[in-house]
């Protein structure tokens, strides 16, 4: 509390002369108080549970050596990612303000026979998509390719994910069960293959890896494009010049 005294200053004082006060302020209540607010705050707060993002890695399963660096064609699917620029090498954008993405890609192994001699492949396997999101529920574009690559692994992570959502499992279980769902070598799963081209922005390959988390995909690498990749992509732009 905070009292005030009067200062006598001792002797005799002239008449007219102003008094002297000082005031004494006594803070021993306000420490009491702050400790009563810092025990009420910390037993009434509620900390925050970290928020963490899952990531599917690749799955690090044995492979025999007779059967590395080979896969099955039904299952391996090369991506090879490609961004427009302009003369000055900037990354151009489309109409809805996003960079123009490009993504060739193949299935099993690649074609590269020119039995006429044109210069042209024949019957060349090398197709075009684009990342486009989800509309309607439905997938599309390249996420659509992926999707149905990987069908078997989605539903049955989809399976545990709505026992999850009906709290019949727990979240640890439903993280572990996905897990081993995605390593299962038993089921169908895709070996995709993500190559670049000197002009694709690091956008469109964290995209592309953005996409092997939504798909459950654990098999795959990021590699370096070759020229077997190079033909197919300007065989595919002699066919497809305006």
């Amino acid at each position: 509390m905070a009292q005030i005294e009067q200062s006598s200053g001792g002797g005799k004082k002239k008449k007219g002369a102003q008094k002297k006060m000082q005031i004494h302020v006594d803070f021993t209540p306000m420490v009491d108080m702050n400790m009563l607010l810092i025990t009420f705050f910390m037993l009434c707060t509620t900390m925050i549970k970290s928020q963490t993002l899952n990531i599917s890695l690749p799955s690090n399963e044995k492979v025999e050596a007779a059967e590395q660096n080979k896969a099955k064609e039904s299952e391996a699917i090369t991506l090879i990612l490609a961004t427009e620029r302009d003369s000055q090498g900037n990354v151009k954008n489309g109409p809805d303000g996003k960079p123009l993405n490009t993504i060739y890609y193949y299935e099993g192994k690649p074609v590269v026979e020119d039995a006429d001699h044109d210069g042209l492949i024949d019957n060349s396997n090398l197709k075009v998509e684009h990342f486009i999101g989800n509309e309607g529920g439905e997938t599309q574009g390249i996420r659509n390719i992926l999707h149905n690559k990987n069908k078997e692994v989605l539903k049955r992570i989809e399976e545990q994910k709505t026992k999850w959502r009906n709290k019949e499992i727990s979240e640890d279980e439903y993280q572990a069960l996905a897990k081993k769902i995605r390593n299962d070598s038993t089921l169908t799963r895709p070996v995709v293959i993500i190559k670049a081209t000197p002009e694709a922005s690091w956008e469109s390959v964290i995209t592309a890896l953005d996409e092997m988390q939504i798909n459950q995909i654990s098999r795959y690498q990021i590699d370096n494009i070759n020229q077997v990749d190079s033909v197919l992509i300007l065989d595919y732009l002699a066919k497809n010049r305006k």
